[in-house]
Parts: structure tokens; sequence; C-alpha cells
């Protein structure tokens, strides 16, 4: 089960506290790196959620990342839906697909659940790439923000938006570890570690994993609402395969089954491509060296490496701090 820690926390609050300076400091370039950082920590929570405590390692997350985008612009601009409408229609769309397939793939394990869900996102993205009504290769243009000029929040404004995409995080973040912290949750993780037992004591195995799915889909889709949103353009490339593989990269660079590491794994794999992409056009070669560096090294990722040096010993020494005031307390009170 999840659970948070002394680490977490820290790294969850100077996570926060480096993404407002650089809202609030940053001119447009640092703006849009932030806003692309922030998406993608969208996806990779929906990513980690069955991936790390399920164990349903998924490459259709891009898929329903598009399917998110593509369903808010065809609803806004289509069909005339106020965003806010449109943007409920996409995500409970996305759920309702992402529920099915999981539903379809809850009988599989390992290769062939990877397999399978790889087929449903290149089933996805030949159906949009060849249907004309979603404009074929040459995508959708000409999609809306949220209009928030009723609160006074300009979402047109760079900064704004930002700000807004680390607010939806934020809630994104605690929305998973709710769900991880439920009988749904409890349940995943037990089907993860014995399937069979769980099966034995009369739990439906396949509805829990179609459940979880359909919520991860729901936030998958999320992201891609405001991935659209942010570029105001999408493209069939959105529902690319390299999108999940790059999603499931960023899980595993930052620690899988943590919910914290894929935040830190998506900060770093962003920032890694910018630095790395100005001095060469070879930075998917670094970003695959660092990804090797951390394998090999046997750690869950960047954020697992640090747990595992340091996590432990902040909670022994702040259980025997405590330890310690409570002792001196009842002395004094003696």
């Amino acid at each position: 089960m999840f659970r948070h820690t002394t680490l977490r926390y820290a790294t969850l609050a100077l996570l926060l506290a480096a993404a407002l300076f650089q809202a609030f400091s940053a001119e447009y370039f640092g703006l849009e790196i932030l806003t692309e950082i922030l998406i993608l920590a969208i996806l990779v929570l929906a990513l980690d959620m069955v991936a790390g405590f399920g164990g349903m390692v998924s490459l259709c997350h891009g898929a329903l990342m598009g399917i998110g985008a593509y369903g808010y612009a065809m609803m806004s601009t289509h069909a005339g839906l106020a965003p806010p409408l449109a943007m409920a229609g996409a995500v409970a769309l996305t759920g309702v697909v992402s529920w099915a397939i999981g539903a379809i793939c809850a009988r599989s394990h390992g290769i062939y659940f990877i397999m399978a869900t790889l087929a449903f996102g290149q089933m996805a993205y030949s159906w949009i790439f060849d249907a004309p009504v979603f404009g074929g290769d040459d995508g959708l243009g000409g999609i809306s923000r949220l209009d928030l000029t009723g609160l006074g929040i300009d979402l047109t404004d760079s900064r704004s938006f930002a700000l807004f995409c680390l607010a939806v995080l934020g809630a994104v973040y605690g929305a998973a570890v709710l769900i991880l912290r439920s009988g749904l949750g409890r349940s995943l993780c037990g089907v993860m570690h014995n399937e069979q037992r769980m099966r034995a004591l009369g739990l439906t195995v396949w509805r829990v994993k179609a459940d979880v799915f359909g919520l991860s889909g729901m936030i998958a889709g999320l992201a891609g609402v405001l991935a659209a949103q942010h570029i105001m353009y999408i493209s069939p490339g959105l529902l690319g395969w390299t999108v999940s593989g790059e999603a499931l990269v960023v899980v595993i660079l930052g620690g899988l089954g943590t919910l914290v590491g894929p935040l830190v794994g998506a900060a770093a794999f962003v920032l890694l491509k910018h630095e790395v992409s100005a001095l060469t056009s070879y930075w998917h070669l670094v970003v695959g060296l660092v990804l090797i560096a951390v394998v090999m090294s046997r750690a869950n990722g960047i954020f697992g490496w640090v747990e595992a040096r340091w996590g432990d010993r902040l909670d022994c020494r702040l259980t025997e701090a405590t330890r310690k005031t409570k002792s001196e307390e009842a002395l004094t009170d003696a």
C-alpha cells in the first residue's frame, strides 16, 4: 500500500517550491518548459498507478492521452460545447475507453499485457491518422483554452496557464493517493503480489484491474486535454507508441511505484532533453545512457536511489528525536 514518508514529503515540498519559483521568475521559454514538465508529470502519474502498483506495464497511455486531446478538440471546436463541458466529456470518454482496454487485457500478464496495450494504442493511432474528420496527418488547430476570466484568471497568459497546470497536477496527485489508499488500491496491490490468493479470497480480479486502469486512463485523458490547450494544436503523433515509451522511461527513471519518483523523473527528463538537445541532436542517446546507468545500479530510479540511502536513516532520526522529546516531557511532568 502507498504511504508517505518524511523524505517523500520533503521531495514534494522541494518540487513545489522549484515549480513556483520557476513560474514566477521565468520568461516565456522557461514557462513553456515548466508547463511541459507538469503535463508530462500528470501522464506518468497515471502510468505509475497501473504499472508501479498493479504490475500492468502499459504501452497505450500515450494513445489514451491523445484520445483525451482529440476528444476535447472535437467537442469544443466541432460540437460547440463550452470548454468545461468539453473537458469533462473528453476525460469521461477516455475513462470509458481505458476501462474497456483494461477489462480486455486483465487476464494477460507480463509481455502479453504490454503487447496487447501496444496493439490498442497503435489501433487508435491508425484510426485517428486515417480518419478525415480528425484532420488526418494535418491534425487539428484552433483549440481554445479554458475561460476563467470570470475568476480574474487569463489562461491565455503563459504564466497563468503554467500555474493552472500546477494546480491540476496537485489535485491529480491527491486523487491518486486517495485511490491507492482506498480499498480498490489495496486490492490492486494484493493482486500484483499474489493474484491467485486474491482470487481465492473471492475478489473479482479482472474488475479491479479494469477499474484502476479506467481511473488511470481518465488522468491520462486530462493530461491530453491540457496538452491540447497548451499547444492549441494536436496531431496523430500524440497517440504514437513513442509517447507511451517515453512515459515509461520517465517512470523508470524517477522510481516505479513511488508516485513521487515519476514527478522527479518528469522534471529530469524534460530538462535533460532540452539541455542536451541544445548541444547535440543525439539527445536520445544521452537519455538512454542515463537510463541504462540507473537500471544497472539496481536502484529504483533516481528517487528510489535517494530513498534507499537516506529515507530510512531520516525516518529513524526523526523517530528517535520524537521519542527523546516525549521522554523529556514525561520526566518534566513527573
